[in-house]
């Protein structure tokens, strides 16, 4: 639903929300969040131009909040980096759908629309108020044992 890039923004912005202001460079954000560091870095600057986040240089430089998180919604966050995309037109270019959509891809709009709407109300400070903000790094899976595989 969301691109890669969106993920790696929307982690960096939660951790750098949790972080009380102190400046993170590059390299941290990228180990606590698990991003490479050169593409978070290109990520970094979106957030910037949207005037998401500040940087600071130097020794105790890095990047910060730049805004209020209660003030951010995740749908900022998303568009600063790449644009959420809902289907405006038929994604095969039917001609036969240039004056609607068919009815699979409007059902796909009305989520794509419904996502749109809970990335819109949802704010980072939301998410700050709730434990357990990032999933752990790296997320591994616990193994899932079927009652079947078992008994064997």
């Amino acid at each position: 639903m969301i691109s890669q890039t969106a993920e790696y923004a929307l982690r960096a912005i939660v951790y750098l929300g949790n972080q009380a202001g102190e400046a993170c460079t590059t390299a941290q954000l990228a180990g606590e969040i698990d991003a490479p560091p050169s593409y978070l870095a290109k990520v970094m600057k979106g957030l910037g131009r949207a005037g998401i986040v500040g940087s600071r240089r130097g020794l105790h430089g890095g990047f910060t909040l730049s805004r209020d998180p209660n003030d951010v919604t995740l749908l900022e966050v998303v568009n600063a980096v790449d644009a959420f995309h809902r289907i405006r037109n038929c994604p095969l270019g039917r001609l036969a759908h240039q004056s609607g959509l068919c009815p699979l891809h409007r059902r796909m709009d009305d989520v794509m629309a419904a996502a749109e709407k809970s990335l819109q109300r949802t704010t980072i400070g939301e998410l700050l108020e709730e434990p357990g903000l990032l999933c752990t790094v790296p997320c591994i899976a616990e193994p899932v044992v079927l009652e079947s595989e078992a008994a064997l």
